[in-house]
């Protein structure tokens, strides 16, 4: 159904993926973005935040560090797992049960030592990211509602969901066009030349499709 060559809008993309033969679960709906910046230099670096209009699909499972009330308010706005000494010592012996961290500032000097735990699976809070403020009820309910991150590899590639197979088309469209929007404005300034340099739209067990991002308002 995909020929190699040719470059497809986002619509024909998706229904293409639709007319895939069924498996037993909801797939995602992947992005792949070339970006054109050199991720080696630091003022080049494409990272940043956006809340999908439609949510990612999935039930973000999600754990905050904090002490006193602010355990209480994280589980109160959703968070499935809220604590500190207790959480620390479980995720230090290697537990990874959850789908993104949220700290308030007073633990990072404690979460910064599970570094070798959370880094390698992106999930170390950040302050760029939302996810260490002392507003730990907003950022749980930001990530619940579909807020994601976003950033540039070393290849200068980014990956991410945007959404679930059975999605309407026109919200897998809206998910996709707020993504590359969100990419679009987070351009470094030192960044010349063509920005946006190609994109391919996939599902879990899909082929990967070449999308023509003329044909998308980016801005």
């Amino acid at each position: 159904m995909v020929e190699p060559a040719k470059v497809y809008t986002v619509e024909e993309a998706i229904d293409i993926l639709k007319k895939c033969p069924p498996v037993k679960f909801d797939q995602t709906v992947d992005l792949s973005l070339q970006i054109g910046v050199d991720p080696r230099k630091s003022d080049q670096q494409v990272r940043g935040t956006v809340t999908l209009p439609n949510g990612t699909g999935k039930s973000l499972k999600i754990l905050v560090f904090a002490q006193g009330e602010k355990i209480d308010e994280a589980l109160k706005a959703g968070a499935d797992y809220a604590g500190n000494d207790d959480l620390f010592e479980k995720v230090n012996s290697g537990w990874t049960d959850f789908d993104a961290v949220v700290a308030t500032p007073d633990m990072m000097r404690q979460v910064g030592k599970l570094g070798k735990v959370l880094g390698p699976r992106g999930l170390m809070p950040t302050p760029k990211a939302g996810s260490v403020t002392a507003d730990v009820g907003k950022a749980v309910q930001e990530l619940k509602g579909g807020k994601i991150e976003f950033k540039v590899d070393r290849h200068g590639v980014i990956n991410n969901v945007v959404g679930k197979l059975s999605f309407d088309k026109a919200k897998l469209v809206e998910n996709l066009t707020t993504f590359l929007q969100a990419v679009f404005k987070a351009k470094p300034s030192s960044a010349k030349g063509n920005y946006m340099k190609s994109l391919a739209l996939s599902s879990t067990m899909g082929p990967g499709i070449k999308i023509d991002l003329r044909q998308i308002d980016i801005g």
